[in-house]
């Protein structure tokens, strides 16, 4: 690889920008793709295509293309959990979701609930929660969860989630909740299938019932959603 290509590689890796890097050694020959871009000139669209389905599997391979072996090497940005509510539960979900991997921000306007004291060493954001998500660019990389059972705060965060490309969408609550949850998010215009999207109530159904163990469901179900996407 040369240094203009590593550098711009660092570039994408610093701005938290997908990219992957496609090398075709028989020729000498190396491009970088990044996604919602047109392929670079020289690069066959099929190869195009198998880079971005590599990168959408977090993947590094090799591929054999028109009788041709191209290496496709993934850099995706970190995994991110945003959290919507500062409560209890969400204290104990970001430290978990930490562990798991991922990097954590925590979304609450109540500056009183949303301390760094209560979420050491995480990012917080104060702003409104659709404002928030959408400077922080939600991308297949990123699982939204909302947890504050406030309707002024969970639907702006959810209506703005369905119009990302969060992996996962989940929010905490009862079933009537959930019900009634769907019902705003059908009279705001979302389709069946937008809100089938939710997860509500959010979590594997292991029969949790301390902050920590339904902490543990949330993780544990982003987790899957996750890797059934990749399969």
């Amino acid at each position: 690889m040369n240094s203009a290509l590593l550098d711009r590689i660092l570039e994408d890796r610093r701005a938290k920008r997908a990219v992957v890097l496609i090398s075709l050694h028989a020729r000498g020959e190396q491009w970088l793709l990044h996604p919602g871009e047109d392929a670079p000139p020289g690069l066959p669209a099929e190869v195009a295509a198998a880079a971005l389905e590599a990168l959408d599997k977090n993947a590094s391979l090799l591929a054999v293309i028109q009788g041709d072996s191209y290496f496709l090497q993934s850099f995706n940005p970190a995994l991110r959990m945003v959290i919507v509510g500062a409560v209890h539960i969400g204290q104990v979900l970001a430290e978990i979701a930490k562990l798991a991997g991922f990097e954590v921000v925590v979304v609450d306007p109540r500056e009183a609930f949303a301390t760094p004291s209560r979420f050491e060493g995480i990012e917080l954001r104060t702003e409104w929660p659709d404002r928030a998500l959408q400077e922080l660019a939600i991308d297949t990389r990123t699982a939204v969860v909302t947890l504050t059972h406030d309707p002024k705060l969970d639907d702006p965060a959810l209506a703005a989630a369905l119009g990302s490309q969060a992996f996962y969408i989940g929010s905490l609550g009862s079933k009537k909740t959930h019900r009634a949850r769907l019902e705003r998010l059908a009279e705001k215009g979302f389709g069946a299938e937008d809100r089938a999207r939710i997860h509500g109530p959010v979590g594997l159904a292991i029969g949790s019932v301390t902050p920590g163990e339904i902490a543990v469901s949330i993780v544990a179900q982003v987790v899957e959603s996750l890797r059934a996407r990749n399969a």
